[in-house]
């Protein structure tokens, strides 16, 4: 059964069993999650022009340019966070493992968190602690004119913001383990 009618399709089914099917794209999603970090910034700055942020008073401008510098700094380390994980996805099964997919996925919910709580912790806490310490009760019309009315300023969102992001990225941290652990355990059963 050597011949090219039952065999010609067999490279595809090898990219499929050794998990190229699922880095490969997994590897541009992360290349797509980083670059569009990258243009977080861009867009805040126009919804900001777009609210008219410009033609508020200068505190107001002068804390906007502030705040967007830390988000800045955050789409920054967000976007190097993707690109280095998607460096990393190679590694996440070897091409005699039967469990490919599962190793994959648990990746992306490991980084996905990592990000997400990484940007929690540096935007929250950045923009809570400008905002309080320079607005007070007015921060919340700043931080409406930006698009980031999901956050607050006060002494509670400076503290909890670094928390909740670092929960989280415990959190995902913990889960992907689980299922890596899982993949990995049931990877080994079958070598053994």
């Amino acid at each position: 059964m050597d011949n090219k009618f039952f065999t010609f399709f067999k490279p595809y089914f090898d990219f499929i069993d050794q998990g190229h099917l699922y880095r490969k794209p997994f590897s541009w999603l992360y290349a797509f999650f980083g670059i569009i970090n990258l243009l977080v910034p861009i867009w805040i700055l126009a919804e900001a022009i777009d609210n008219d942020i410009f033609d508020a008073k200068a505190k107001f401008v002068l804390i906007f340019l502030l705040i967007w510098a830390g988000i800045g700094f955050a789409s920054w380390v967000s976007f190097q966070l993707w690109w280095d994980r998607r460096s990393k996805l190679e590694t996440t099964s070897h091409v005699d493992d039967d469990f490919v997919a599962t190793p994959v996925f648990s990746h992306l919910i490991q980084t996905f968190g990592e990000w997400m709580g990484t940007w929690i912790g540096i935007v929250g806490f950045f923009s809570a602690l400008v905002t309080t310490l320079f607005l007070g009760d007015e921060a919340n019309y700043l931080l409406s004119s930006i698009g980031l009315d999901f956050l607050s300023a006060g002494f509670v969102y400076i503290v909890s913001m670094p928390f909740i992001g670092f929960l989280i990225i415990v959190f995902s941290r913990f889960v992907a383990e689980q299922f890596r652990a899982l993949a990995s355990i049931a990877n080994n059963t079958k070598k053994s």
